[in-house]
C-alpha cells in the first residue's frame, strides 16, 4: 500500500511539470496602407505663371488666406504643404514655395506662383515662364487614400455649372462642383473619384471630345463645395478660364 502511494504521488508530480510545446505563433496584424506621399526629387518642368490681386486675401483651397506677398503656389496634384523648389530656367534665378492651392486651369501651364514668388526668379513682367520644379519636403501627415478627379469646366454662373455637372453625373456616376474664391467666384465642375493619376487620365480620355481644356486635379478634403449663391447675385453667364494676373 506504502508503495503505491509513492508512486501515485510521483505520478502526479511529473504530470505536473511536464513541458508545454511551443506557443502557436500569432498572425501578424494588417497593417493600413501607408499614404502616398510625394517622393523628394520629383522634378516636373512647364511653364509658370502667378495670380495676385483678384484672388489676394481671399481662401486658398486649402483654408488659409491667400496673400500674394508670402512664398506659396497654386498646383493641381500636389498635396499641400509640399515645399517646391522653382528655378526660372532662363536666368537660373529659383525660389522655395509651399502649395497652398489648386491651379493653374489653363492649357500648358504647371504651377501658379505667387506675386512675391514670381518677383524673385523675375517672372513679373513677362507673366509666365519656363520652369522646373523639384519637391524638397514633402508632408508626411497625408491621407491613406489619395483621389483624382477631371475637372471639365469653370464657370462665373452657378446655374451653368449645375447643368454641366448634372449631365456628366448622369452619365459617369460622380461630378460636384467646387467653389474657387475670387473677384468673381468660379464654379469648378469635377468629374469622377479616381484612386490614381494614371486612372484619372484615362477618365480624360473618354471625356475629351477634342475642343475643352482639361485638367487632372487632386480631390482634397478641405476643398470647398460650391452652393448656389444668393438670389440676385450679379455674376455674368460666360464661362472662365481662371485667368492670371
Amino acid at each position: 500500500m506504502l508503495l503505491a502511494v509513492v508512486l501515485s504521488i510521483a505520478l502526479l508530480f511529473g504530470c505536473s511539470h511536464k513541458r508545454r510545446g511551443p506557443a502557436t505563433a500569432r498572425s501578424p496584424r494588417p497593417r493600413t496602407a501607408a499614404p502616398k506621399a510625394i517622393p523628394v526629387g520629383t522634378v516636373e518642368e512647364g511653364i509658370a505663371s502667378w495670380y495676385g490681386v483678384p484672388y489676394h486675401g481671399r481662401p486658398a483651397a486649402d483654408g488659409e488666406i491667400y496673400d500674394m506677398e508670402k512664398l506659396v503656389a497654386a498646383h493641381r496634384t500636389m498635396p499641400f504643404n509640399t515645399w517646391l523648389k522653382v528655378t526660372n530656367l532662363k536666368n537660373g534665378l529659383s525660389v522655395d514655395v509651399r502649395v497652398i492651392d489648386r491651379g493653374p486651369f489653363v492649357a500648358n501651364r504647371i504651377i501658379d506662383l505667387s506675386k512675391a514668388a514670381a518677383r524673385q526668379i523675375q517672372m513679373l513682367g513677362p507673366g509666365i515662364a519656363r520652369v522646373r520644379i523639384e519637391v524638397v519636403s514633402a508632408p508626411i501627415d497625408l491621407p491613406g487614400n489619395d483621389f483624382y478627379a477631371v475637372q471639365v469646366g469653370a464657370f462665373a454662373n452657378y446655374a451653368n455649372a449645375s447643368r454641366v455637372r448634372a449631365r456628366y453625373a448622369a452619365r459617369y456616376g460622380t461630378a460636384q462642383i467646387a467653389l474657387k474664391q475670387g473677384k468673381v467666384p468660379l464654379y469648378r465642375v469635377l468629374v469622377g473619384r479616381e484612386p490614381s493619376p494614371q486612372a484619372a487620365q484615362q477618365l480624360a480620355a473618354q471625356l475629351r471630345t477634342g475642343r475643352e481644356e482639361l485638367f487632372i486635379v487632386r480631390l482634397d478634403s478641405k476643398t470647398q463645395a460650391a452652393t448656389p449663391p444668393p438670389a440676385g447675385a450679379n455674376v455674368t453667364s460666360t464661362a472662365s478660364s481662371y485667368q492670371r494676373r
